[in-house]
């Protein structure tokens, strides 16, 4: 048996497929691209090639994109990021205590105690450091993004980068480029001025006790780890499948879920061949004239978010227990 874990989130989709024994079966990583309807199919297109005889026993989704991603898929367990990444990471060491994760579009802290998440923060203004801000500047530098943290790690000293927001780091860094500084200094100034920004917005009042697990595609970024060791003055560990930990989690999740139900719901990778349509429309039952997305598989609609009392995705959940029955 296998369980399969989803992760949508802005800027990449993350799915994988663990054994009973939690081992990583496959893996694969897509660009979400502002479609995460298609890159959910084309990750199943994949896997169904590979993998069409064998039996999903339970499916998982989290990330930003996780409720239409349980829509599409027949999802077990829907969890957030914070959840799925906290599971993953507890999975492989019960002695952590505190994980970074920093993804695409977004940077967390999360808090763990007695393996349960005690407290969490995300930024919720600002995307420097985030990984879609570090793309840009390695494109603008005319670097590639996978040798960023070779880059930091050769510098011989760094050069004091203003880092409490994109534009002004963006700007600071050009100034610097203007001086003579090389890309080596700067990327490793950059490198700090980020870690510095996490630490006194997203961490503020909070305590980072090791062991701490630094997660998200940003992980793969040496210069980002070597900073962050050097602010907090202590090794932070980086998990072999440190971009992989929500669609882990998420399955993980789900595994557990299915052996409370007895039954999962998911719909087989058979759905890359079928033909998905999101459209919306206002709800004229009250005054809160909500918004309401429906999403329709082979002209039957299989979902309805956004409205606030619950009537329209209510309806769906009607339809499927008559369908059960």
């Amino acid at each position: 048996m296998y369980y399969l874990g989803v992760d949508v989130g802005s800027v990449s989709t993350d799915i994988v497929l663990i054994d009973n024994n939690m081992n990583i079966v496959d893996k694969i990583y897509l660009r979400t691209k502002g479609r995460p309807i298609n890159a959910i199919q084309e990750g199943f297109r994949l896997l169904g090639k590979k993998y069409d005889e064998i039996e999903i026993a339970a499916a998982g989704t989290t990330g930003s994109g996780r409720q239409i991603a349980s829509t599409l898929i027949g999802a077990d367990s829907v969890k957030n990021e914070i959840t799925a990444h906290a599971v993953a990471a507890l999975e492989i060491d019960k002695d952590v205590r505190t994980i970074i994760e920093i993804g695409g579009q977004d940077s967390k802290i999360i808090l763990l105690k007695n393996s349960v998440v005690s407290d969490f923060a995300m930024n919720t203004v600002c995307a420097a450091g985030t990984g879609s801000f570090l793309d840009r500047q390695a494109e603008r530098l005319d670097i590639p993004i996978e040798d960023f943290g070779e880059y930091a790690l050769k510098a011989s000293s760094s050069v004091r980068i203003a880092g409490r927001c994109a534009v002004f780091a963006e700007s600071d860094m050009i100034h610097k480029q203007q001086l003579g500084y090389n890309n080596s200094e700067i990327i490793r100034g950059l490198c700090d001025a980020l870690v510095r920004n996490y630490l006194n917005n997203i961490c503020k009042g909070k305590e980072i006790i090791p062991k701490v697990f630094f997660q998200g595609g940003v992980a793969a970024n040496k210069g980002m780890k070597k900073s962050f060791e050097n602010a907090l003055g202590f090794e932070i560990l980086v998990p072999e499948n440190f971009n992989m930990m929500g669609a882990i989690g998420a399955a993980i999740i789900a595994k557990y879920t299915v052996k409370k139900t007895g039954k999962s719901s998911f719909k087989g990778f058979n759905i890359s061949s079928s033909s998905f349509c999101s459209k919306s429309f206002e709800c004229d039952g009250c005054s809160n004239r909500c918004e309401v997305v429906e999403i329709t598989e082979n002209d039957n609609a299989i979902g309805y978010f956004g409205d606030k009392c619950g009537k329209w995705n209510n309806k769906i959940n009607r339809l499927k227990e008559n369908l059960l029955a």
